[in-house]
């Protein structure tokens, strides 16, 4: 069984995008065609007959727009589904390329707290008193995990359930760990976030909000490392949040998680990496 190329998914994508703004386009140019219409016609109307004529022709403008409108509607219905329908399939397939991830104690930030067995990860209210090393992270509530990857196929699936607040994605080894980290592919990073318990963003360059139906409780990412594809799923709705495409790899890749702080309580839910053996 084949994977779905980078190509074809970034093409499925644009196809997308493409029919969207030509439907959006011939609904402008209908309604605005209509309406030149009726304003030059009306214009030039001066007998009582010409006039009622022409009334019945705006009368049957209007219903055609109306009913291009419909038409219109109901085949972006159509295509949401079979857009929904292709990244399911999609889903279906890239779990096969599933990996056993455990966090790297050794690269978290010193407030943040892992269970022992290395899967979960939340924020703490006191700083822990570890050793300094040049793989952790000083300033940001992150962590990475432990095995990177320089070839090939991986994904993994997280738990998001009840944060307002999460990073999620893959980092590339010499990214820098002191400090504060802007995260964008230029800086080594592929990921998106959750803020303030609704708004969602892709960190790419520039950034991209995204528009999701409903809160992802399980993400689930994706690398294709030779054909350059960081993808990210909502696994429960199976169902494409976003995709990095036509990216260049040349370093080893890491998983990259951060909970973020837990303010007060309101972000206390840690972030999970969910066992193979629970993956759909």
């Amino acid at each position: 069984m084949q994977i779905i190329s980078a190509e074809q998914h970034q093409r499925a994508q644009q196809l997308w995008h493409y029919s969207v703004r030509n439907m959006g386009h011939r609904w402008r140019c209908s309604a605005e065609t209509t309406e030149s219409v009726y304003f030059s016609s009306t214009h030039r109307l001066k007998s009582p007959t010409k006039q009622k004529s022409q009334v019945k022709k705006d009368c049957t403008n209007k219903q055609s727009v109306e009913l291009l409108r419909r038409v219109l509607s109901q085949l972006l219905e159509s295509l949401n589904k079979e857009i929904g329908q292709f990244a399911a399939f999609d889903l279906k397939r890239i779990q096969q390329y599933a990996v056993d991830v455990t966090l790297d104690p050794d690269t978290a930030y010193p407030e943040l707290i892992l269970s022992q067995d290395g899967k979960q990860v939340r924020h703490g209210d006191l700083r822990q008193n570890l050793l300094h090393n040049p793989e952790r992270f000083d300033y940001c509530a992150c962590v990475l995990g432990k095995e990177g990857f320089s070839s090939g196929r991986f994904y993994y699936e997280v738990q998001v359930r009840e944060k307002t607040k999460w990073d999620l994605g893959v980092a590339q080894e010499s990214v820098i760990r002191k400090g504060k980290i802007i995260t964008s592919p230029k800086n080594g990073y592929w990921t998106v976030w959750l803020r303030n318990k609704i708004k969602y963003e892709a960190c790419d360059s520039p950034p991209v909000p995204l528009s999701l139906k409903q809160a992802p409780q399980n993400v689930g990412v994706f690398v294709d490392y030779k054909a350059g594809l960081v993808s990210f799923y909502d696994v429960d709705a199976k169902s494409l949040i976003y995709s990095f495409t036509g990216q260049t790899f040349t370093e080893k890749l890491y998983p990259f998680f951060s909970p973020s702080r837990n303010y007060h309580g309101k972000n206390s839910a840690p972030l999970i990496i969910m066992p193979l053996t629970q993956l759909t």
